[in-house]
């Protein structure tokens, strides 16, 4: 799905461009990845995981702009990326076509700035604008600021999935299954 680019504020009042990522914002988005999956617990992925090529990349890119019902929001400030969000088909068959996975990360240091919420809010219309019924959602449960502002959005906790993810320390994470009806 084409997106944008539209222009927002976040809370410093810096000027944010969102707009859908594309296939010449591959290169950033392959060290995005890396570099927010060794920043933070609570992605899947280990920074050494991410292994996708250059043309995997932009196949995908090309794959969502190019979709009817799927979106790669991201965000740049100054022309700097800053991170994206997802909306995704849960899957192809007609019974699951109502509902749609949403997912959001950004370097650490934009978070908190409000970026993400205005983020989400746009994923969440652009996702009813093309007919889904419900998003949906995992977050880990100790990631009490993202379970906040998924809250404030509408979400619900409706799932717990235990020791969903196993850190290289032996620790292990639940994960909240949320849904927000659209």
């Amino acid at each position: 799905m084409k997106y944008g680019p539209i222009f927002v504020k976040d809370k410093e009042g810096c000027l944010i461009e969102l707009r859908h990522a594309d296939e010449s914002d591959a290169a950033v988005m392959l060290e995005y990845l890396t570099v927010t999956a060794g920043e933070t617990p609570y992605l899947i992925r280990e920074p050494q995981e991410i292994t996708l090529t250059l043309e995997q990349e932009k196949a995908f890119l090309r794959a969502k702009a190019d979709s009817e019902r799927e979106l790669m929001l991201s965000a740049f400030m100054d022309g700097k990326y800053v991170g994206n969000c997802s909306l995704m088909r849960i899957g192809s068959y007609k019974r699951y076509a109502h509902r749609c996975d949403v997912a959001i990360a950004l370097y650490q240091k934009y978070c908190g700035r409000g970026i993400g919420k205005q983020m989400l809010e746009t994923v969440l219309k652009e996702a009813e604008r093309a007919g889904y019924e419900q998003a949906e959602l995992e977050v880990m449960s100790s990631n009490k600021s993202a379970i906040a502002l998924y809250e404030k959005l509408g979400f619900k906790r409706y799932g717990l999935f235990p020791n969903n993810m196993k850190y290289s320390d032996g620790s292990c994470d639940d994960a909240f299954w949320m849904m927000k009806r659209l």
